[in-house]
């Protein structure tokens, strides 16, 4: 798993059958700082994100799991993150 930011959506007329219905968002990865890391790309959404929120995503074969048919995904958008809780918080606390 790994964390990432919406930049939009992705509208496609033609595409797989497997892949009907289901929403497509432009995410990029992110690291704890929120810096950008690598290129944008396609993720399909199971949580009902939108632009600008963080999320994390799975990738590779679990990019599939989620949901019934089993489309060929290779990441898919699993939760809206609401705050990102770690050593830099714990250190402005003391």
């Amino acid at each position: 798993m790994y964390i990432g930011k919406v930049l939009g959506r992705v509208v496609s007329t033609a595409k797989d059958p497997l892949l009907e219905g289901l929403k497509f968002i432009l995410v990029t990865k992110i690291d704890s700082d929120g810096n950008h890391i690598g290129k944008p790309f396609v993720a399909c959404d199971y949580s009902g994100a939108g632009y600008g929120e963080t999320v994390f995503l799975c990738g590779g074969m679990e990019a599939a799991y989620p949901f019934a048919q089993r489309p060929p995904s290779d990441a898919t958008i699993l939760g809206i993150i609401d705050s990102i809780e770690g050593e830099k918080d714990l250190e402005q606390r003391r």
